[in-house]
């Protein structure tokens, strides 16, 4: 594309918008490669122009304070709010979720699983993949953006209020956490299902006192504000672990373990742990997904269909499947297992955007979120089970605070060719930078560098169909949770 192309031309036209969002877009309407109609777990930007300008201005009021990298480990300030909105987090009981990897894709199934019992959910999640409003759900689906902004408006008083006798003011992640735990509280839900932003012990969220504390695997990751080793970084996630509680461990490293275990004895906590009290007994591959068989805290769940892709999802799903069992006290108060029937409605809905989805067919288009090196050994394991693809070409854009190198080395194996690019955030790892890691990497002959996330989408493709319209070639955008929700859209999915 050239410096005069329709897609700058629309860009300029856009002089009343966000800057990033007219990118995104603009390539939209201009890329070629235009996906299926958009998922209803990603919600667009609302059609009514008074509501979007007053979402627009949310989020404008939001982008003033402090963004979700930049952290004073304390819950003083959401605290602080908590007490003068009357403490609506207590008003309902909670799962808490931490860990490195498959944080979100676990509370959507937990999700799932409790709206299947009849129980009214909030999910709060982070980060979006689109809009913002994702962040908050409510009976297994995002707020409307007008629900939204009402919230905000509601609690907006109460957070002028805690800014004005804090050190520091409260920062976007914060605001929005007590925008979702008043949202719940309004609703009101019968359980809130809420994801760790980071760590635990000091994070957002941890004002809540967890009936259920999940710990996803732990690895190296926010090693600068975490620590350097997995037993360093449980320490931090051990903190949800509350008086009482039962805790959901998935497999962990050994030292991790210790480490989590230690936390729960000393808080008379429940464990039950992967591997021992529940797992995965089996699974196969199936079309669009997998057949699982599950052992649960009160049995085996068996012919458990699943829409999503890799082994790492049928480990979700066991630890997902025992917190809903512990929460409603199956294998302590109640011996008989949950509903196999209703089990397997929940799993056979659940869906988690941008993780291994399908956005594109001829060639075949994959979205994943990794952005780790953990992350990204089990996307390209599951690609290579899920997909048969013949050559991939992999599309990444990386921020500059993560591991890029981990990551690269772990999709080398399985990317003929790899294009590097950066997404709008300011986040973004300049793509030059990211290109010298890749040729050290994959060496310089695979490496080809866009800048612009539509012309390294358009050159993916390009490189994908050489093979041939039925050879198999396929692309995988990945690297950043940010790039897969910019590239969702340019590809027509939101």
């Amino acid at each position: 594309m050239s410096d005069s192309d329709p897609f700058d031309e629309i860009i300029a036209e856009e002089t009343d918008r966000d800057p990033d969002l007219a990118v995104i877009e603009a390539g939209s309407r201009t890329l070629r490669t235009q996906g299926g109609a958009p998922s209803a777990d990603v919600p667009a930007r609302p059609e009514d122009p008074e509501v979007d300008k007053a979402l627009r201005d949310v989020e404008a009021e939001l982008a003033t304070r402090w963004g979700e990298t930049k952290l004073e480990p304390s819950v003083s300030r959401i605290a602080a709010l908590m007490d003068v909105l009357g403490e609506p987090q207590r008003s309902y009981p909670s799962i808490h979720i931490t860990g490195t990897n498959g944080k979100t894709s676990t509370a959507r199934m937990i999700e799932a699983l409790l709206g299947a019992f009849e129980l009214r959910t909030g999910r709060y999640t982070s980060p979006h993949v689109q809009s913002i409003t994702e962040r908050i759900s409510l009976d297994g689906a995002p707020i409307s953006a007008e629900r939204f902004i009402e919230t905000y408006n509601d609690i907006k008083p109460y957070i002028e209020m805690v800014d004005a006798q804090q050190e520091y003011r409260l920062s976007f992640f914060e605001v929005l956490t007590g925008m979702a735990y008043a949202a719940f509280a309004d609703a009101p839900v019968d359980v809130a299902v809420v994801e760790v932003g980071m760590g635990g012990s000091w994070d957002a969220t941890n004002v809540i006192d967890g009936d259920v504390a999940v710990v996803t695997p732990i690895d190296l990751d926010h090693t600068d504000r975490l620590g350097e080793t997995p037993a360093a970084i449980a320490t931090e996630k051990a903190g949800i672990v509350k008086q009482d509680a039962t805790v959901i461990l998935a497999q962990q490293p050994v030292d991790a373990a210790q480490v989590l275990l230690k936390k729960a004895v000393e808080v008379d906590a429940t464990v039950a742990r992967e591997g021992l009290e529940f797992g995965v007994v089996a699974r196969q591959v199936a079309v669009g997904g997998q057949l699982l068989t599950l052992r649960g805290l009160g049995g085996e769940y068996d012919e458990v269909y699943l829409p999503l892709h890799g082994p790492y999802q049928a480990h979700n799903a066991a630890v997902a499947l025992a917190a809903v069992e512990a929460f409603f006290g199956v294998g302590s108060q109640r011996p008989e297992p949950l509903d196999i029937d209703t089990v397997r409605k929940a799993f056979a809905a659940v869906s988690s955007p941008g993780r291994l989805e399908v956005v594109r067919r001829s060639p075949t288009v994959v979205l994943d979120a990794a952005h780790n090196p953990a992350g990204a050994r089990a996307t390209a394991e599951a690609i290579g089970e899920a997909f048969d693809f013949s050559r991939l070409i992999g599309v990444v854009g990386a921020s500059g605070d993560k591991n890029v190198r981990g990551v690269l080395e772990a999709f080398e194996p399985i990317f003929a060719e790899v294009v590097v690019t950066q997404n709008s955030s300011h986040r973004a790892m300049d793509a030059d930078e990211l290109a010298a890691i890749a040729v050290e990497v994959f060496g310089d002959e695979r490496v080809q560098v866009e800048p612009r996330l539509p012309d390294a989408l358009e050159a993916a493709i390009t490189l994908a169909e050489e093979e041939g319209e039925f050879a198999g070639g396929g692309v995988l955008v990945t690297g950043s949770v940010i790039t897969v929700g910019e590239a969702r859209l340019l590809l027509g999915r939101g």
